[in-house]
């Protein structure tokens, strides 16, 4: 395999890895963050957020740091 499609394939994987990592942040946001409306179907507002935070980031690096071991 040339160099060339080693880079593209490595390329290729950090891509997914990055967005696995975006998505898994995204849902740990929402879950500790949101009471309504997680997919911002309509524009955010103040009655979308809860009153009163239930959660931590302590479990959200152990989510989101767990990347996928296959990449075919």
């Amino acid at each position: 395999m040339s160099e060339a499609a080693v880079a593209t394939q490595d390329q290729g994987v950090l891509q997914r890895i990055d967005s696995y990592w975006r998505a898994a942040n995204y849902l740990s946001v929402g879950q500790i963050y949101l009471l309504d409306n997680p997919m911002l179907r309509e524009p955010l507002r103040v009655e979308h957020i809860k009153p009163r935070l239930l959660g931590h980031w302590g479990t959200t690096p152990g989510s989101t740091s767990s990347t996928p071991t296959s990449t075919g």
